[in-house]
């Protein structure tokens, strides 16, 4: 499988789209409130059956909702019903971290509908979506037949569209048979084993005092006035932007790392609680999404991604006759007390978790 990233043109058609997204936030909405409904008097979950069933019905009495394609309608049941099985799931299974059900969505935070077999058609520049004509920005050609199509508004006002094709990813491969053990940081993003010390540009750091400015005059702004809205969007932009930049670094980066090495080891880390601890640090170095970055563009290469267990002792144990040695955050370097060698943290911990990925 592979998804296309393709940006629709400024246009006053793009008025209508967003019109078929507001019946989407509408339908999607209705769905909601009869989960709740229906959860109160019977104590059981809604199928997604039973949903669209009703849907169809309820269509005579609202008849703009036909103006949405009927694949679209399915897909919005779909998502509700896969968000309740994760979150029924995560209850059942105790898992830490919080999980909440779907909530309603106000028309501005809806982003998206799909269309799956019908309702659009592609021409050499352009895209039908519903009988809606609308010209993209073409950078390449489309592989594959067409699975899913998935139309998206951006918080900053421009208009995407998802393509999903059975055409196969190109494979790359390096086969250097180099391994690398890798540990993550506050103070260097990644250290490698060999002693290779990575930092982050830190992105949101570097944009904070523009989004500190363009906050305070968003929340200045009279609720529902034009100068709120364009507040709005300029406050947008500078998140797209730093968004941007962050996985712009991440994708070098894994291009990088897959290029030299053909097995890589990370840890599995509890980023919830490390946000607790250091709040906005932690989120900007998005470790999370570097690691998912990591995964699609090891998988192009053919390289092995492996994760160790959080729980296991890279930090504290000597990678030469390991010796557990009890280490608070302010020891960055530290001698073990048997066989007496010198060891820098983060280097050590590198060591760690390539010995126990690999071994």
């Amino acid at each position: 499988m592979r998804t296309y990233k393709i940006r629709l043109y400024k246009s006053d058609k793009l008025n209508r789209l967003e019109c078929k997204l507001d019946v989407a936030c509408e339908i999607f909405n209705h769905c909601i409130a009869l989960h709740r409904r229906y959860y109160r008097l019977f104590g059981k979950h809604l199928s997604k059956y039973k949903l669209q069933k009703h849907i169809t019905k309820l269509k005579k009495s609202k008849p703009h909702w036909k103006t949405l394609d009927s694949q679209a309608i399915q897909d919005i049941t779909d998502r509700i019903d896969r968000s309740y099985n994760a979150f029924f799931l995560h209850i059942k299974q105790k898992r830490s971290g919080k999980k909440r059900p779907p909530h309603f969505r106000k028309r501005k935070d809806y982003r998206s509908f799909t269309l799956k077999q019908s309702g659009y058609k592609f021409g050499d520049n352009y895209i039908v979506i519903q009988g809606i004509k609308i010209k993209f920005f073409k950078s390449q050609e489309i592989e594959g037949a067409v699975k899913t199509v998935t139309v998206k508004r951006m918080p900053t006002g421009k208009w995407f569209v998802f393509v999903v094709t059975d055409a196969e990813l190109p494979e790359f491969y390096s086969r250097t048979g180099k391994s690398v053990g890798m540990d993550f940081g506050l103070k260097d993003f990644l250290v490698l084993d060999d002693g290779t010390k990575i930092k982050s540009s830190e992105h949101l750091k570097t944009a904070l005092a523009e989004l500190k400015k363009a906050s305070h005059a968003y929340s200045l702004k009279q609720d529902g006035s034009n100068n709120q809205t364009r507040a709005y969007l300029k406050l947008m932009r500078i998140y797209e932007k730093v968004q941007n930049c962050r996985r712009d670094d991440f994708f070098k980066l894994a291009h990088y790392l897959c290029k030299k090495y053909d097995h890589i080891a990370i840890e599995d880390l509890n980023l919830d609680g490390m946000k607790r601890l250091w709040g906005r640090k932690v989120s900007d170095l998005a470790y999370g999404e570097f690691v998912l970055i990591l995964e699609h563009v090891a998988s192009k290469y053919g390289v092995e991604v492996k994760k160790i267990d959080r729980y296991a002792p890279s930090s504290k144990a000597c990678h030469v006759c390991g010796t557990l040695t009890n280490l608070s955050l302010k020891d960055r370097t530290w001698t073990c007390p048997d066989c007496g060698t010198s060891h820098d943290r983060d280097i050590n911990a590198a060591i760690n978790i390539k010995r126990i990925a690999f071994s």
